[in-house]
C-alpha cells in the first residue's frame, strides 16, 4: 500500500521543503480589501472533498491542525485560500536580480507574479485576486510557493504546466518551447456555466483567469488606460463629430468602477482631454485611485459632480471626477435635471453581478458585503431591480442623444438576465445582440483591432526608471505618426507616457500598435538588452487583443459572419505560439465577460539579448496579430481585408486566404424570392 511517505519521497518539490514547520497563522494589515464570502453551495460530501482536495498540498503532519483551519474559510470565506502560508506584509515585484532561478525566465514570471499581488495593484491581494472581483493569480497560497520553486529550479529543458492555478509539475521540452503553459476555467460544454464553475472553484479546481490576472501579466491599471484613452477619444471623433487631431476638451465623459481594470477610465479620459465622472461605492478604491493621481477631484451628491463637471467643460479642463455613490442614483439625477452627457458607459464588474460585482441602489457598499454573506436571495433581488432602473434611466437618457456604449463589462447580459428582454435587438433573447453597441462592435473594432493595433506591453524587469525611460525613447523612434491617424495617437501617447505617471507596481508600459510595429519594437528591445543597454525585458499584451479572445459580446462583436460564437481563434493564437517559442502561454474562460461567454489567451515573452529571441519574435509576433486580422478578413471587415492584402503583399512566407466580396443587393433578391409566397 502506498503511503505518504512514499508519496512524499517521490517530489523534489514540495511544502515541507520550503517550510521547516507549520508558519505562524498571519497578521492581517488593516486598510487592505477582503473579498467577500463566495458562492458556496457544496453538500456535506462536497464540503468534504474540498477539505481533502486543499489537504493535498500539504505533509500529514500539519493535516490535523490545518483541517480545521480550512474548513472555517470555506464555510466563512466560501473558499480555501490556506491564509497560513502567506507570505507577512505587502508582495511586491523587486528587480530580476533579487529573484532566485536558474534561467532567466524563471526569474521573470516571479517578477509578473509578485507584481500581481502588490497591494497597490491586487483588489484582494489576501485572497490572490488581481481585478475583476475574481481574477485571481491562483487559488490557494500553497498553490503560490510550489509555483516559484518551480520556477526556481526550473531549466531551460523544462516547461511548467499550470492548470487553473494549480501547478502541475515541470516537464521535458526543448529549448524553444514555453517555459510556463496556464490554462484556467476550461471547462467541458455542458458544465460551462456559472454555477458548475462556482461549484468547482469551491472544490479548489476551478480558477477564474480574469485578462491577465491567471495569465500573471497584469501591469496595474496602466494596462486598460491605453485602451480606454482610445475607445473614448475615437468615440468623440466618430459619434460627436471631433476632428481626428482634436481631442474631447469640453466634454463630458460619464461611467461607473474605480477597481482593477475601470480604474483607468479617470486616468484615459484625463490623458483624451475631457472631463470624467465615474461613480464607485467603495471608498477605498476612490481612495487609491485618488492617492494615485488617477482621479483629481472627490465628490459626494449628484448635484456637486454635475456642477463641477460643467464647470470644468466650460473652462476646457481636463480632469476626472470620483463620485463616491451608485451610478444609478447619477443617471436618473441626470435625467430628472436634464444634464447633457456626451458619452456613457459602465465598467462596472457585472460578469459576476450577484457575487458582488455590482453594488444595488440604496445600500452602502458594507451593506453590500453583509448581505452576500447573510441573506443572498435578497442581495440578488436588489442587484435585479437596480439593473432595471439603470437600464431604464439610460433609455431615458440615449432618447435624448447621448450615446452609450457597453464596455465589454456583460452589463447588457446582465440586465437581460434580470428579466429585461427589450434590451435585446430582436426583443426575445441575446442571440442578435443588444440595442446598444459594445464599444468592440462600434469603435475598437473597426478603428483598431482590424488594423491590428492592440494593447502590446513590455516591463522592465530590472525595475530601473531609466531602463523604463530607454524603452519610451526607442518605442517612440520605431513609429511613423504620419503614417496613420493611430499611429500619431500612439507616438504622443508614448511622447507623453512618463509625463502622465502611467506606472503602478514594475516599470511597465503599455502602447498600441499593429503586427509590424510590435515586431520593430520587440526587435530592438531585445537589441538594446544584447548590447547591455538595459536590462532584460518581458513583452506580452492583453488577451483583450484583435486575435486573443473569442468573445461575441466584447472581442469578436464586431465580426457578422456568424463565427463570433466559435472559440477557435483565441485557441489557435494560444497553440501557435506554443508552436513558435513564447516564454509563457496563456488560455482562460470567462474574461471580462463571465464563465461561459469568452475563450482568451496571451502570452508572456522574455527578452534576453539572444538570437534565439530575435527568430522567436519573428516567427510568433505578427503570427500573433494577424491570426486575428485575417480572421476578421474573413468576415468581411473592410479594414481588416485592407491590412491582410498589403501584408500578403509583403511577406514572403505568410499567406492568409481572403474573402471574395458578394453583390448584396443580389444575394436578398434572391432569397427574398424563396421566402415571398408566389415569389418565383
Amino acid at each position: 500500500m502506498i503511503t505518504n511517505h512514499d508519496i512524499s519521497m517521490a517530489m523534489k518539490v514540495k511544502l515541507e521543503d520550503i517550510f521547516s514547520e507549520l508558519p505562524k497563522y498571519p497578521e492581517f494589515e488593516k486598510g487592505i480589501r477582503r473579498a467577500p464570502k463566495r458562492n458556496l453551495s457544496l453538500n456535506q460530501d462536497e464540503v468534504e472533498l474540498a477539505l481533502k482536495n486543499a489537504l493535498r498540498y500539504v505533509p500529514e503532519k500539519w493535516h490535523r491542525e490545518l483541517a480545521p483551519e480550512f474548513l472555517d474559510e470555506l464555510l466563512t470565506k466560501g473558499r480555501i485560500y490556506g491564509y497560513r502560508f502567506r507570505p507577512a506584509g505587502n508582495i511586491k515585484a523587486k528587480g530580476i536580480e533579487n529573484y532566485k532561478g536558474v534561467i532567466t525566465e524563471g526569474k521573470a514570471i516571479q517578477v509578473m507574479i509578485d507584481n500581481n499581488l502588490d497591494f497597490d495593484i491586487a483588489l484582494y491581494p489576501y485572497e490572490l485576486v488581481t481585478y475583476g472581483e475574481t481574477g485571481s493569480v491562483c487559488q490557494n497560497w500553497m498553490q503560490y510557493h510550489l509555483i516559484k520553486r518551480y520556477l526556481e529550479i526550473m531549466t531551460d529543458k523544462q516547461t511548467l504546466v499550470m492548470q487553473s492555478g494549480h501547478p502541475a509539475g515541470l516537464f521535458q521540452s526543448p529549448e524553444n518551447a514555453p517555459r510556463v503553459i496556464i490554462t484556467n476555467g476550461l471547462m467541458i460544454g455542458m458544465f460551462d456555466d456559472l454555477d458548475n464553475f462556482n461549484r468547482a472553484a469551491a472544490l479548489g479546481v476551478a480558477s477564474y483567469g480574469q485578462m491577465t490576472a491567471g495569465g500573471w501579466m497584469y501591469i496595474g491599471p496602466q494596462g486598460i488606460v491605453h485602451g480606454t484613452y482610445s475607445t473614448v477619444l475615437n468615440a468623440g471623433r466618430d459619434k460627436l463629430g471631433i476632428a481626428e487631431k482634436d481631442d474631447l476638451k469640453g466634454r463630458l465623459f460619464v461611467t461607473s468602477g474605480l477597481g482593477g481594470m475601470s480604474g483607468a477610465q479617470g486616468k484615459a479620459v484625463e490623458i483624451a482631454g475631457g472631463v470624467g465622472v465615474i461613480a464607485e461605492v467603495d471608498e477605498s478604491r476612490i481612495e487609491t485611485r485618488f492617492t494615485q493621481g488617477w482621479i483629481s477631484e472627490v465628490t459626494r451628491t449628484p448635484e456637486e459632480t454635475f456642477r463641477k463637471a460643467k464647470q470644468y467643460q466650460a473652462e476646457g479642463r481636463a480632469i476626472a471626477i470620483g463620485f463616491h455613490g451608485n451610478i444609478v442614483d447619477l443617471l436618473e439625477y441626470a435625467v430628472e435635471k436634464d444634464v447633457h452627457i456626451d458619452l456613457l458607459s459602465d465598467q462596472t464588474s457585472c460578469h459576476n453581478v450577484y457575487e458582488g460585482g455590482y453594488c444595488p441602489a440604496g445600500i452602502s457598499f458594507e451593506e453590500r458585503t453583509r448581505l452576500l454573506g447573510s441573506d443572498k436571495e435578497k442581495f440578488v433581488t436588489l442587484v435585479n431591480q437596480t439593473l432595471v432602473r439603470h437600464y431604464n434611466a439610460i433609455k431615458k437618457l440615449t432618447g435624448k442623444g447621448v450615446y452609450f456604449f457597453d464596455y465589454g463589462n456583460s452589463f447588457m447580459k446582465a440586465i437581460y438576465d434580470a428579466g429585461v428582454s427589450e434590451i435585446c435587438k430582436n426583443g426575445v433573447n441575446e442571440l442578435d445582440g443588444f440595442i446598444w453597441p459594445s464599444y468592440v462592435e462600434d469603435i475598437m473594432g473597426p478603428i483598431l483591432f482590424d488594423y491590428g493595433y492592440g494593447p502590446f506591453r513590455w516591463v522592465c524587469l530590472s525595475g530601473r526608471d531609466e531602463d523604463l525611460d530607454k524603452t519610451d525613447a526607442a518605442a517612440m523612434a520605431c513609429i511613423d505618426p504620419d503614417r496613420r491617424f493611430q499611429d500619431r495617437d500612439n507616438w504622443i501617447w508614448i511622447r507623453d507616457a512618463k509625463k502622465n505617471k502611467l506606472v503602478v507596481g514594475s516599470k511597465a508600459r503599455i502602447l498600441y500598435q499593429d503586427a509590424l510595429g510590435r515586431l520593430k519594437i520587440a526587435l530592438k528591445f531585445n537589441e538594446m538588452v544584447r548590447n547591455g543597454e538595459i536590462g532584460p525585458v518581458m513583452l506580452g499584451r492583453d488577451h483583450h487583443d484583435t486575435g486573443g479572445t473569442d468573445s461575441p459580446f466584447r472581442e469578436t462583436s464586431n465580426i457578422k459572419d456568424g463565427s463570433n460564437i466559435m472559440a477557435e481563434m483565441a485557441t489557435q493564437i494560444f497553440a501557435g505560439n506554443a508552436a513558435r517559442g513564447m516564454s509563457m502561454i496563456a488560455l482562460h474562460n470567462g474574461g471580462g465577460v463571465g464563465i461561459g461567454k469568452s475563450i482568451n489567451g496571451g502570452f508572456g515573452m522574455v527578452l534576453d539579448g539572444s538570437s534565439r529571441v530575435d527568430e522567436i519574435l519573428k516567427n510568433a509576433m505578427p503570427w500573433d496579430v494577424m491570426g486575428g486580422v485575417g480572421r476578421r478578413a474573413w468576415a468581411r471587415n473592410d479594414h481588416a481585408i485592407e491590412t491582410t492584402i498589403a501584408y500578403n503583399q509583403t511577406r514572403e512566407n505568410d499567406h492568409i486566404t481572403l474573402p471574395y466580396l458578394t453583390d448584396e443587393e443580389y444575394i436578398k433578391s434572391l432569397v427574398k424570392s424563396e421566402f415571398t409566397p408566389g415569389g418565383k
